[in-house]
This record gives C-alpha cells, structure tokens and sequence, in this order.
C-alpha cells in the first residue's frame, strides 16, 4: 500500500533495470473525492537518463465521485532535454468499478511491441516502427501515487483536496518476469499469447478491437491539437 497526504506522497522501486518483460500488478483505486491524484505503475530510466527518458505508464487519473476512473497509457521515447516531453498517450474508461475489487493491469515489453492488459485483455498496442519511436534502454519498475492537480483531472479543473487524505492505492500480486539489463545476452521475453499478428492471437486483437470501440475517451494519433510531426508513427 502507498498513500499521500499533504505533507508528502511515496512510492517504490524494483531492485534492479529490465530491457524486456512482463510487468503487472493488481491494484485496488480509493473511491471517493480522488481528483488530481495520480496513481501509477510503470517503467523508467529517468534517474539514469533526466530530460532525455524513456517510460512506459500505467496511471489512473484520479476523479470526482460523480465520474468514472480514467486509466492513461503512455509511452515516452528519449525526451527532448528541454522540458517538452513528448507523449503518446491513449485513455480508457474501464467495465468495471476499479474501486470495488482487485483488478490486474500490465505491459509486456518486447523488442517489437508493447502491449497493454487489462485482467489479461490487452487495450493497446504500441509497434516498434523505427528505432527512434520506440524505447530500447533498460528501465526500473516503479509505483507511486502522487499530486498531478495541474491536469490529472478534467485538465485541472478539479485540484486535490486534502480534506479526503490520505489518498491510498492498494497493490499486490507483483508479477514480474523479464529480461534484466545485466542479463545474458539469449534472454527473450516471455510470450502471453499463441503466435498471432504482431504477438497476440486472432481472439486477443478482436477482444482489442472491442475494448476500444467501447471504452477509448482519448487517442493521440487522432487529437487535432498535436503535432503529428513529433510523432511520426501516427
């Protein structure tokens, strides 16, 4: 369990860098007044690489008690160094109450995809299309909760309010199997799928194909607003 409070927030971290794998947990959000909290698991190199990281996010935006959870997917490639990192990011509803129960979420990671699951139904996934459009440095496995009140939420229309603290996100049932950055150079990450089209099967990319027809809020590849130049796989 990790919380924050307004006097600081906290987090983990894994014990050692990945350069591929399988990486998942269960967790169960807090519901009630959540808004511009982050809570989060995901994979980075930021400390190794500040202004210039990679990432792979798994966040839940927090919310009022009238709107649903919003859970961000996210992949960051080599930040610019200025600031300006450039994300790619697609936001999902979820069909089911994330406050209620324990549900698991992960990444694999591979050298040519990184597919996002939901209790093992993937809702993305991210090709490899160049070397500059996909992260290949090795990354941490990270989990905090944290205040985002700039834009977490309805683009920051609703900031934390402390008077509801502590903020609280439940995790268990760590399930991480990859390919270490020390680690021979055979390693393969592991398979969740039979051989099918770019890693999943028949069943999984139809099963994909629905989750996104009902439950995506948010694609960057369609937003009118970004510049798609920066973002060349679009």
């Amino acid at each position: 369990m990790i919380w924050l409070d307004k006097t600081s927030g906290s987090g983990f971290k894994s014990v050692q860098p990945y350069r591929s794998g399988y990486f998942g947990v269960a967790i169960k959000l807090q519901p009630g007044y959540t808004a511009g909290v982050i809570t989060s698991f995901y994979l980075s190199n930021n400390e190794d690489h500040p202004g210039n990281h990679d990432e792979i996010d798994i966040e839940f935006l927090g919310t009022t008690p009238d709107q649903l959870y919003t859970l961000q997917t996210n992949v960051y490639i080599r930040g610019s160094g200025d600031g300006n990192i450039i994300g790619r990011e697609m936001k999902f509803h979820l069909w089911f109450d994330p406050t209620q129960d324990y549900h698991n979420y992960a990444a694999l990671w591979t050298p040519s995809n990184i597919i996002f699951f939901v209790d093992d139904v993937p809702i993305r996934r991210y090709t490899r299309k160049s070397e500059a459009t996909f992260p290949t440095r090795p990354m941490w496995v990270y989990g905090s909760i944290w205040d985002a009140s700039s834009w977490a939420t309805e683009n920051g229309r609703y900031k934390a309010d402390y008077n509801y603290e502590p903020f609280v996100g439940k995790y268990k049932n760590f399930k991480i199997n990859g390919c270490t950055a020390d680690g021979p150079a055979s390693c393969r990450p592991p398979s969740v799928s039979p051989p099918g089209s770019a890693g999943l099967s028949q069943q999984q990319l139809l099963t994909m194909n629905w989750v996104q027809s009902n439950y995506l809020v948010y694609d960057y590849c369609q937003d009118p607003k970004r510049d798609h130049g920066q973002t060349p796989e679009c």
